[in-house]
């Protein structure tokens, strides 16, 4: 039931006085963060909209699902620090809680991890949907098609009124899309697809599908699968961005859930959303070496350059991404691991964080580390192209967006989305007959 709106009074009023008339508007306050002006009925009442571009000053839903601030650098998924969840759980473990608002009992564990484990294959006929794509396809565009065609193969699962139907498709998507994620990246590079394994946890499982041949065996590194897995549950969910924000406005139309999953990866693709881990690692790259950092440090201060710093500063987060910490642990594993000492992209990002953490240009505009800043190096180092970075990031934040359209789908309040804007074009005028134009 809504915390707020028709079920529970206004916590107090705003007043907006507009064209010499004051309307009253309500202000609701959720559990933490901040409180809301209920702007819904303004332009019934005042003919007034308000304008938002980017939507950076308005709630455009309810939700309980995952809470951001800001000013604090905290993520909270369910009231769960995302530390916590990374460091002491696994990604089924979060992926029940988003779902289904609690951690699991070791009861609810077993039988939700068997049942995702035990659904990771794809129908065989999607190996034909697959092979239509040209060699050189890029996986995101594989991706896209893959996921939108499931409600092609997967009839059963489509009804959105029916809630058994949402569950099955939702378990659906965050079983089968590791498998595609795979069979895309397999694809790519000539490889034949492997099949997923029901002996084996879901990040050993995704990596010995992205990484076995047919030809020899191969063994999952345990640090690597535990990457992995931190990778997926620092990625899971992040509230109302760009890509959540469009599943639940396709979804608000009532599009069956394969669909709208398909355009989340497709706005997840947007090099100013899931694409930023790659633009990270490009600038690394162009930077080269330690040396060069102070010319390019000079560049990003030079408002005249375009220029800019990638993995640094966040849209939401005006203090350290929380996410950063445990991923720059999981880089620094990783590398170990593999015996990477001396790489110089990992010694020019370790650079750029102290002049970042200490510069006073970077410390007064907030411009802390992100999340994407590490994540390009450790994939690089496990193997992935870039190619496929913002394809893991889809991967992961499938269970956000299932768990976001799941929640979209029962609020009651739900309508189709549809923003208004402030029209600048010309007014009314007469058509003309082609001769006197």
């Amino acid at each position: 039931m809504s915390k707020f709106g028709s079920d529970a009074g206004a916590n107090e009023t705003a007043k907006l006085e507009v064209g010499g008339k004051t309307y009253d508007l309500p202000v609701y306050g959720g559990s933490i963060g901040p409180s809301v002006i209920d702007v819904s009925k303004l332009y019934g009442d005042s003919g007034y909209f308000t304008y938002d571009p980017g939507f950076t000053s308005t709630a455009s839903c309810e939700s309980d699902i995952t809470y951001i601030d800001g000013e604090k650098g905290q993520l909270l998924h369910r009231g769960y620090p995302i530390g916590q969840l990374a460091e002491k759980g696994n990604f089924l473990e979060t992926c029940y809680l988003l779902m289904n608002g609690e951690l699991p009992n070791a009861e609810e564990n077993e039988e939700f991890t068997r049942a995702i484990t035990y659904h990771t294959m794809v129908h065989e006929q999607m190996q034909y949907f697959l092979r239509g794509f040209r060699r050189d396809a890029h996986p995101m565009a594989i991706m896209v098609g893959m996921v939108g065609a499931m409600s092609a193969f997967y009839h059963d699962s489509t009804d959105i009124t029916d809630a058994e139907q949402r569950m099955i498709a939702s378990r659906r998507l965050i079983a089968k899309v590791p498998t595609i994620a795979a069979m895309a990246y397999t694809f790519s590079i000539g490889q034949p697809t492997v099949y997923p394994r029901n002996d084996m946890t879901y990040a050993e499982n995704f990596l010995n599908m992205c990484f076995s041949v047919p030809a020899e065996e191969y063994t999952v590194n345990p640090v690597l699968a535990d990457a992995m897995e931190k990778i997926f549950i620092l990625h899971a969910d992040h509230e109302q961005n760009a890509s959540t924000s469009t599943v639940r406005l396709a979804g608000s139309s009532g599009a069956n859930p394969f669909a709208c999953i398909a355009a989340g990866i497709a706005c997840l693709w947007g090099p100013s959303h899931g694409g930023a881990n790659e633009a990270a690692l490009d600038m690394l790259a162009e930077i080269g070496t330690v040396d060069r950092i102070p010319e390019f440090i000079a560049r990003a201060k030079d408002k005249n350059d375009p220029f800019r710093l990638m993995g640094f500063g966040h849209r939401v987060y005006k203090n350290y991404d929380p996410r950063a910490t445990v991923m720059q642990e999981t880089c620094h594993a990783v590398l170990k691991t593999l015996g990477i000492k001396d790489d110089p992209l990992l010694d020019v990002a370790m650079e750029l964080e102290r002049i970042a953490l200490s510069d006073e240009y970077f410390v007064s505009k907030k411009l802390y580390p992100n999340i994407d800043f590490y994540s390009g190096i450790t994939l690089k180092a496990m193997g992935f192209p870039k190619t496929m970075f913002t394809v893991l990031f889809a991967l992961a934040r499938t269970v956000g967006w299932v768990a976001q359209w799941n929640e979209m789908v029962e609020d009651p309040k739900q309508r189709i989305g549809r923003p208004r804007q402030l029209f600048t074009g010309s007014p009314v005028r007469d058509y003309k007959e082609l001769s006197e134009r």
